[in-house]
């Protein structure tokens, strides 16, 4: 039975807004239970309000029983790529209920992003977080004097430009605080478009697996380097374990943008690289260097969070330094052996996807953007915990 054209859709940046001012609405799955592994729809949305029920289940009843979505909440439908829900919500619609159909599926949700206004630290105008809610990604943009700096950009920057547009503000230089595992960057073709230089570590410019140099044009930066944006400052501090390359960019005493380098609730894993050993005492030195020089009210901006229990109440993620202690159990940890330890109970296997994701990022391999979206499916794993 097909759709016809005119089947109410939801866009997922329509769908995110609504989750987010508290809305009534349900979400409806209508993938197979194995796919929700990959991801699924549940931003601020209570357990009873998402159903998961596969759409063979669906088409050809006339009746449902009570372990069924609500009639008389709307019920947004979502699939892998925005097909079979059209056909779902057409089907409902004619029974009764106002179903709209999620465009671009579990995809086109993935890949919305969430712009948040932050304290402006000092020097700088604007710092926005750009909070890619499917993926648990977050990046941000820098804004001083009519010049912006943009870090940890997906694949679609399109949310970071629109955010730069509202001001007025010219990018002057895209960064990434490490290569990353679990999405592809959007770094080097951003900065490639816009003719800014593209800011790496060298130490990540090659593959942990195989010492293979990637392929990627960037501009260098080491520990203590620092970049002028507009009025603002940055410097850049080498802060390696989760990667040999990963750095956090400081933002006076005011903010610290940690990539996966210390996120709210735990630190980034140092198995990524297959180098588990040598990279756990790495991190711990790193973790000792920073419990001794950051200040307690610097603001920890990380690259990922694992769940809704890291938001601040405005929803951004992110907290003071003196005060992640009390959430983040490895800033606890007393010793370099105690966290090895604790290392080691927590590390094991990470998606096979990574290596590959890894490779793209530093122009190894290539691959379709259908493909890229299938590699970078789900929450990211980055965090040990």
């Amino acid at each position: 039975m097909p759709a016809p054209r005119e089947v109410p859709e939801i866009a997922p940046l329509e769908l995110l807004r609504a989750l987010e001012s508290g809305e009534p609405i349900q979400v409806l799955d209508v993938r197979t239970p194995a796919a929700l592994a990959n991801g699924v729809i549940d931003h601020l949305l209570p357990p009873e309000r998402f159903w998961n029920i596969p759409g063979s289940q669906i088409i050809g009843r006339r009746t449902f029983g009570e372990n069924f979505v609500r009639q008389e909440v709307p019920v947004a439908v979502v699939c892998y790529h925005g097909n079979d829900s059209r056909l779902i919500a057409y089907y409902l619609n004619r029974l009764g209920y106002r179903a709209a159909s999620v465009s671009g599926g579990m995809s086109g949700w993935m890949n919305v992003v969430a712009a948040r206004e932050l304290p402006a630290p000092a020097g700088f105008d604007r710092l926005v977080q750009l909070d890619r809610v499917g993926k648990g990604a977050l990046g941000y943009l820098l804004a001083s004097a009519g010049e912006g700096w943009i870090v940890d950009p997906p694949r679609d920057a399109s949310t970071f430009l629109d955010a730069a547009r509202r001001d007025g503000v010219t990018i002057v230089g895209v960064a990434d605080t490490h290569i990353h595992a679990d999405y592809v960057s959007g770094g080097p073709a951003l900065a490639a478009s816009l003719d800014v230089p593209y800011y790496l570590h060298p130490a990540d410019a090659v593959s942990p697996y195989d010492g293979r140099p990637g392929r990627i044009k960037y501009t260098p930066m080491e520990h203590g380097a620092t970049i002028r944006v507009g009025k603002g400052e940055v410097r850049v501090e080498h802060t390696p374990g989760h990667t040999e390359g990963s750095v956090t960019y400081r933002i006076g005493d005011d903010a610290a943008l940690t990539g996966d380098f210390l996120f709210v609730h735990s630190v980034g894993r140092p198995d990524l690289g297959g180098k588990t050993d040598a990279w756990t005492p790495v991190l711990w030195k790193s973790l000792e260097r920073a419990k001794r020089e950051w200040p307690a009210g610097l603001r920890i901006h990380p690259a990922h969070y694992a769940g809704a229990g890291e938001r601040e109440p405005d929803r951004a993620v992110g907290k003071r330094f003196g005060d992640l202690p009390a959430v983040n159990e490895p800033l606890r940890i007393q010793s370099g052996g105690e966290f090895s330890k604790w290392v080691k109970a927590r590390a094991g296997v990470f998606p096979e996807s990574y290596r590959t994701i890894k490779g793209l990022n530093l122009a190894l391999v290539a691959a379709s953007p259908e493909e890229m979206d299938e590699l970078e499916g789900g929450k990211n794993a980055c965090a040990l915990g």
